[in-house]
């Protein structure tokens, strides 16, 4: 098999264009049919942000239909006119990648929190949708554990490192101070509640948009204030600020209405949706000052980053040799695991002639049996995997085939 993948992002494409390749679950999940009827496709992962989106395939490695071909086909797009906003990434740069994105070393905000978030709810929406195989569940796992661990030993940004807080730290540079002041968040998911969190926590008076459901009341975060979804152009005019983020395909505030709203103030409007919440033109009106999600792209390269960024780079790269360890030798998988346990046999086997002259009794005993059969299975493995990073594969092969053999010999004669 092999791992493939084709990307679009904010280095290559603007808000726009992004917004085109953006899926939403109903869209991806169309697509999830779809995609795993190609042939020689066994697995395959959508990842759809702000930022980016990525469609990862796991493919016989003699499969040769364009990915990006077939993506615009899907989606009725001409593919001559997005071609080069793509790039497509095989193997190892493919995996290397991935690594370095759930890391937050491709993010806009270097470091930023929600990619761990986002590139692992990809993987369970795919797995929900019975659309990954073994290589993508372990690829992604794998990413994640890295990613959890670049977070933890290393420092690559504030505790506050998500787009709201580089777009109110933006803001407050440019003296536009959220303290006191009457806020509004248009939208209630996960970016919305976040965007309200972030705005509380720094001394705004802070109003939430819910749409009213059959299930009854949304919940919104502790300390706002609810209006309904077609009450916002009511209260925009005494707002200071105003965040829209949603997931609507449909624009959450237009020009029409806003031409007729006459604000007490100007105000803020931050845009952190894609495809856009807020319809161009808005910033155009005298009132308002509008800022997209490519307002707030930050750029500090200190010689502490660069020390933690170095040291990032470090674990991702055991991490990803941990992968090929796995991947390279994954048809051992079996073999391997039965030599463990046949280890584990045989020195339990040795031990109970043993235990058969003594007088312990049963529970002790069958701790002890547990406990040796454990240890003898770490100690195989330890001493497989050592040998995989020294030899050759043919090598290590054979090696595998000749304590299989051993061992079967030695069963034999033990009776077993």
């Amino acid at each position: 098999m092999s791992v493939r993948m084709i990307g679009i992002d904010h280095n290559k494409a603007d808000l726009d264009v992004r917004g085109i390749f953006s899926f939403t679950k109903k869209k991806t999940e169309e697509a999830y049919r779809r995609f795993l009827d190609l042939p020689g496709v066994s697995g395959t992962i959508l990842l759809s942000t702000c930022n980016r989106m990525e469609w990862w395939l796991s493919v016989d490695e003699e499969t040769g239909f364009s990915m990006i071909d077939t993506l615009c086909s899907f989606l009725n797009l001409n593919p001559e006119q997005y071609r080069s906003y793509f790039t497509e990434r095989n193997g190892r740069e493919a995996v290397e990648h991935l690594f370095r994105l759930t890391a937050g070393l491709k993010s806009q905000i270097l470091g930023e929190d929600q990619i761990l978030t986002q590139v692992g709810d990809a993987q369970q929406f795919a797995r929900a949708n019975s659309a990954t195989d073994h290589t993508l569940e372990v690829l992604f796992r794998l990413a994640l554990t890295s990613g959890k661990r670049v977070k933890t030993e290393t420092d690559l940004s504030s505790a506050d490192n998500t787009i709201i807080h580089a777009a109110l730290d933006k803001l407050k540079a440019q003296g536009f101070d959220t303290v006191g002041k009457k806020c509004m968040v248009i939208g209630n998911g996960m970016m919305g509640k976040l965007s309200a969190l972030a705005l509380m926590e720094r001394g705004a008076d802070v109003t939430v948009t819910v749409r009213q459901y059959t299930s009854g009341l949304v919940d919104i975060p502790k300390g706002c204030r609810r209006i309904g979804y077609m009450d916002r152009y009511e209260l925009l005019p005494s707002c200071d600020l105003v965040v829209s983020a949603t997931s609507s395909p449909n624009f959450t505030l237009s020009r029409k209405e806003m031409e007729k709203l006459v604000p007490d103030q100007p105000v803020y409007v931050v845009d952190l949706a894609v495809p856009r919440d807020v319809e161009p033109g808005i910033g155009e009106l005298p009132a308002f000052r509008v800022f997209d999600v490519d307002s707030f792209r930050i750029s500090r390269m200190t010689e502490k980053l660069r020390r933690n960024i170095s040291k990032a780079e470090e674990i991702l790269a055991e991490e990803i040799d941990e992968f090929y360890d796995w991947y390279t030798g994954k048809d051992l998988f079996p073999k391997i695991q039965e030599l463990k346990k046949t280890a584990a046999e045989n020195v339990c086997l040795r031990m109970t002639s043993f235990f058969r002259k003594s007088a312990e009794e049963t529970g002790p005993k069958e701790l002890i049996l547990q406990e040796a059969g454990g240890a003898s299975e770490r100690m195989m493995n330890h001493l497989l995997f050592g040998m995989r990073s020294r030899l050759s594969d043919d090598v290590f092969r054979e090696c595998v085939d000749a304590m299989e053999a051993v061992f079967r010999d030695g069963n034999d004669k033990s009776g077993k």
